[in-house]
């Protein structure tokens, strides 16, 4: 088989960037090991900047409704309050994993993305052209060959080991058990979190009447725990933490997890690139995990489709373990201080008290709220000369266009760059551009409220890419989609790098 591109592991992080790419043009192969998607329960939050990147490529469920602000909790506290911009998507969507999952390859096929489930990948290797799968299938053995290669395909990523791309790891500290069980007397667990000096059980009935449970003892790790944990097990931890017999039957299913970290020491091998679990894993706590992988896809995925036309500059593919490498590490960082919080003993009470306050204020600083559901994170710059708007997310607002209203959600769903103009000197700004008009969607917006300049280009997952302020268009579009000497005006390229330099020099 021959593809452009081709993604191993069909998750929904994997069926995401599979939609991404065949969207917007490129032949996409998806090779997953499962028949069908898995319905154990796994993640259920997105949080506010995967759900509005979500939102700006047209991919959030029917029902997700706009939202000012949504509960959460750090470390378990409760109180931590998430808040968005008007105009905004609700800030903490609840949506099982599965069915995201489902979400995604729908879009992915319809848009001509090939899914071969089924498929296990059992050798990746690197060719002079690109690189070569090899699989078996239910028909035998396949083999692929592709310009680009993407690992989507977890925690143990067959990728990640067969191209021996490193990472820096830490050992399990506390040992943890998830399951979902039928409690022989549904009022002996009060649904929620529940913390005794053993440890930490949380609970939350399903609709089919049984109830999903996580245990925590932050004494040490397992010995034994690459055995499977049974249901009796399961049933004496919760037993233990809480202080009383609580007793289970029918178990869909158990496993266990704990806090043992992983961050590969790079995102990118020549031709592959690694997205979600496979790049890094964390202690789940906070919700973070799918909103992590969601915004890899959606960071490499409109990256990856330009160098596929060979319409991508130079550094482009390198910047986005450049923005997502540091944006993995935080959360880990973040997860790991939530652990602390949660551990037992006098010095955790103390913390516990303290950050019971900052909670409280944190509804005015959102320091706290904006680290957890990424709205904090800035990009780094990518352009020779930014401007202070540069690498920031711009807000959904409405845009006053001369062939009626739309906003920036909406300009945003055909996948392509927005150059958006709101001065006096749009028409200098288009003509600049005029050489990239098939990668761009240009748009007079004059008057627009709540744009932070007369100029910017807004890349499809919703940052800034440039702005007016930093240096000149014509070498911002150069290097986002390579160069293009009839777009260059020398008379503004000479005026913007000598501007450039002193506003370089002053600061």
């Amino acid at each position: 088989m021959q593809a452009q591109v081709a993604v191993i592991g069909g998750g929904p992080v994997g069926m995401l960037i599979a939609a991404e790419l065949a969207g917007l043009g490129a032949d996409t192969l998806v090779l997953e090991a499962r028949a069908e998607v898995s319905e154990r329960p796994k993640a259920t939050t997105l949080h506010a900047r995967a759900v509005q990147c979500l939102a700006r490529r047209g991919y959030l469920p029917e029902g997700t409704r706009q939202g000012a602000t949504g509960a959460f909790h750090f470390a378990g506290i409760p109180g931590l309050v998430v808040t968005v911009p008007e105009g905004e998507p609700e800030p903490i969507l609840k949506c099982p994993q599965a069915d995201l999952e489902r979400l995604f390859e729908e879009r992915a096929r319809a848009v001509g993305a090939r899914i071969l489930r089924e498929h296990r990948v059992t050798r990746v290797s690197e060719e002079p052209d690109g690189m070569r799968i090899d699989a078996e299938g239910p028909d035998g053995p396949v083999v692929v060959h592709t310009g680009f290669l993407v690992g989507a395909d977890g925690a143990r990523s067959t990728v990640r080991e067969q191209l021996g791309i490193t990472s820096d790891s830490s050992p399990a500290t506390v040992s943890a058990l998830v399951g979902v069980v039928r409690l022989d007397d549904g009022d002996v667990l009060e649904p929620g979190w529940l913390r005794t000096p053993r440890g930490w059980v949380v609970s939350k009935r399903t609709t089919g009447g049984d109830t999903h449970i996580r245990t925590l003892d932050c004494s040490g790790p397992y010995e034994g725990r690459e055995q499977a944990p049974t249901l009796e097990e399961l049933r004496r931890e919760v037993s233990r933490i809480v202080g009383r017999n609580v007793p289970m039957a029918q178990p869909r299913w158990i496993s266990r997890f704990s806090d043992f970290t992983r961050l590969a020491r790079t995102f990118r091998a020549g031709r592959t690139f690694l997205v979600g679990d496979a790049a890094h894993l964390h202690f789940p706590i906070g919700g973070q995990g799918l909103s992590t992988g969601v915004l890899d896809a959606l960071n490499l995925g409109w990256k990856l489709a330009l160098a596929v036309r060979g319409a991508a500059g130079a550094d482009l593919l390198h910047s986005y373990e450049r923005e997502r490498r540091p944006a993995a590490q935080q959360v880990i960082d973040n997860t790991r201080a939530q652990l602390a919080l949660m551990r037992q003993g006098p010095e955790a009470e103390a913390l516990r008290w303290v950050f019971t306050g900052l909670l409280a204020a944190d509804r005015e600083t959102r320091q706290l709220s904006d680290m957890i559901s990424a709205q904090g994170t800035v990009l780094p710059a990518y352009t020779a000369c930014p401007s202070p708007h540069e690498g920031r997310f711009l807000s959904n607002t409405p845009l006053g266009m001369e062939r009626g209203g739309a906003d920036v959600i909406t300009l945003l769903g055909d996948g392509r760059p927005l150059l958006l103009l709101s001065g006096g000197q749009a028409a200098r700004y288009e003509e600049v551009a005029r050489p990239w008009s098939d990668l761009l969607h240009v748009v007079h917006a004059p008057g627009a409220p709540g744009l932070p300049d007369e100029a910017l280009l807004v890349r499809p997952d919703g940052y800034i890419g440039w702005s007016t302020g930093g240096g000149p268009l014509v070498e911002a579009l150069s290097r986002y989609f390579g160069e293009d000497e009839r777009g260059r005006d020398d008379s503004q390229a000479e005026d913007s790098s000598a501007a450039c330099a002193n506003l370089t020099a002053s600061a």
